[in-house]
């Protein structure tokens, strides 16, 4: 099971079997975003196993629920996400998904699993748990824009009693399984989504000359945009301008009168975020005008730049440190241009994100892949980090 030696990490490995059969569970049936109704009531019903009383709602398919809610110390949130991904399972896994067309394939059923360990662990602590720790089971991560963690913030998870810190994980291939990465200060990208409606006249294939072309305006407003990368910012600020999907047309010889592209923006900082919003939009309608079409553009902010606090990621450090080992903690050396709605955490309690490593010897299979399937390391590990990262910010 690695190197981790710590206590929580020894208490983590007794309770593998139970992580083992909740994972299990959350892998076979897996659920899109806010759709999780059958996920939401297996963790309520881990929950109450372990002595808690979680909130559910309505409306929303988030779960909740808090440890030592009286205690007098500083609150820790840690928080799972719950939902599946559109993916047909192409591993061999005994337990792989019974739902065709679904799958965990981004790991949320791993750190649901963890989070419950984590939850056992505590509960299990007794007073060396000196504060509330809020448990929170987050739906829709994967959604995009909208995402779960605004309406759970919105809904009260990070108050009564105030939320003073906050931790979260996500399992990653690129790092060996046992290891843990940390980034102090931004980590991922902010993540915008655009429409492009680019209208033309369309007619016969055979003479194009009778009206702008929107296909080949489609074509120069995609190229174009990538200029606004290379020469319109600063080439040590990161950005991406990507186009992911491109569509138009019914037929070879005819000219379609409309093409839509639709695409991604990561950026890092809120300067530029807001300066590649109106260079997209200037250098799409002047490509447009210039070859007599028009173009309509729909551009939607996703999730924020995901910051994590300094301090409070140091702190972790030192904590992780004394519970694995400083051998299994890897320092990232660059942000990456991914984004989590962890980040609106983020906007309003200092707190940190964690790379869970779940990197193997075998052929590599990345997040969103049909064959990703983490090691069961991972629960034992993940779980162990979430406590000690609750109880030791508590303690310092």
């Amino acid at each position: 099971m690695g190197r981790a030696q710590g206590p929580w990490s020894v208490a983590a490995r007794k309770l593998l079997p139970a992580m083992r059969t909740w994972r299990q569970s959350f892998h076979e049936q897996p659920e899109l975003a806010n759709e999780e109704r059958r996920t939401r009531d297996k963790v309520v019903r881990a929950l109450r196993d372990l002595g808690l009383t979680p909130t559910v709602y309505d409306d929303f398919t988030g779960v909740l629920a808090t440890i030592g809610a009286d205690r007098p110390g500083p609150v820790v949130a840690l928080r799972a996400d719950m939902d599946a991904l559109p993916v047909e399972e192409r591993t061999n896994l005994p337990y792989r998904s019974r739902v065709p067309g679904r799958m965990h394939a981004c790991g949320h059923d791993v750190h649901m699993s963890c989070l419950l360990g984590a939850a056992a662990l505590l509960v299990r602590a007794g007073p060396r748990v000196r504060g509330p720790v809020r448990l929170i089971f987050q739906p829709a991560e994967e959604q995009g824009e909208a995402g779960g963690a605004g309406p759970f913030i919105d809904r009260g998870c990070l108050d009564a009693p105030k939320v003073d810190f906050v931790v979260g994980q996500h399992v990653t291939p690129e790092i060996p399984a046992g290891q843990i990465g940390w980034k102090k200060g931004p980590m991922m990208a902010a993540a915008d989504r655009f429409r492009i409606v680019v209208r033309g006249r369309g007619g016969h294939a055979a003479y194009p000359h009778r009206g702008p072309d929107a296909v080949v305006a489609a074509a120069e407003i995609i190229v174009g945009l990538q200029a606004i990368v290379s020469r319109a910012r600063d080439p040590v600020d990161p950005v991406v301008i990507s186009v992911g999907t491109v569509h138009g047309g019914t037929r070879h010889n005819i000219l379609p009168p409309e093409v839509v592209l639709e695409g991604t923006v990561r950026t890092f900082r809120p300067a530029t975020r807001d300066a590649i919003e109106r260079l997209l939009r200037t250098r799409v309608r002047h490509l447009a005008q210039s070859l007599g079409a028009s173009a309509r553009v729909e551009y939607v902010r996703g999730y924020p730049v995901l910051v994590n606090s300094p301090p409070v990621t140091e702190r972790l450090v030192g904590i992780l440190g004394e519970e694995f080992g400083d051998a299994q903690l890897v320092e990232l050396a660059a942000p990456v241009m991914g984004a989590e709605d962890f980040s609106r955490y983020l906007e309003h309690v200092p707190g940190s994100f964690l790379k869970l490593g779940a990197g193997t010897d075998g052929p590599p299979a990345t997040l969103h892949s049909p064959t990703f399937a983490p090691p069961e390391q991972t629960l034992v590990v993940g779980a162990a980090t979430l406590a000690a990262a609750a109880v030791g910010l508590q303690a310092r």
